[in-house]
C-alpha cells in the first residue's frame, strides 16, 4: 500500500536552513512526479517543488527558487526539500505529494499527512 511521511519539520529563525524527508513506500510511487506542498493559515495549498525519481526535471515556485532544493534517492525511496534563508512568510504546514505525469497538482493522488514549518523573525 502506498503511503508518503514527511519529518525534518520545526521552529527556526529567520535566516535559518531546515531539511524536510518525505519516505515513500510502494512500487507504484516510483511512477509518480514527487513534490512539496505546503499551507498556511487562511490560504490555499500551493506546491513549491516538484521532481522525477530520475531528477532530470524539476520545478520551484518562483518565491523559493534559488533557497530551496528538491532531491530524491531511488535506492532509498525517499524526497527531499532542502531550506535554506528561511523566511517568516515560509511558516506552514509542509506536505509531500505524489501525482501522476502530466496530472494536475491541484489534487495529488497520494498526499502525506504533512509536517510543521514554523520560521519566527
Amino acid at each position: 500500500q502506498e503511503s508518503l511521511v514527511e519529518s525534518g519539520g520545526g521552529s527556526v529563525q529567520a535566516g535559518g536552513s531546515l531539511r524536510l524527508s518525505c519516505a515513500a513506500s510502494g512500487r507504484t510511487l516510483r511512477g509518480y512526479v514527487m513534490g512539496w506542498a505546503r499551507q498556511a493559515p487562511g490560504k490555499e495549498r500551493e506546491v513549491v517543488a516538484a521532481t522525477t525519481w530520475a531528477g532530470r526535471s524539476t520545478y520551484y515556485l518562483e518565491s523559493v527558487k534559488g533557497r530551496f532544493t528538491i532531491s530524491s534517492d531511488n535506492a532509498k525511496g525517499t524526497v527531499y526539500l532542502q531550506m535554506a534563508s528561511l523566511k517568516p512568510e515560509d511558516t506552514a504546514i509542509y506536505y509531500c505529494a505524489a501525482t501522476k505525469y502530466g496530472s494536475s497538482w491541484a489534487n495529488p493522488d497520494y498526499l502525506g499527512r504533512g509536517t510543521q514549518v514554523t520560521v519566527s523573525s
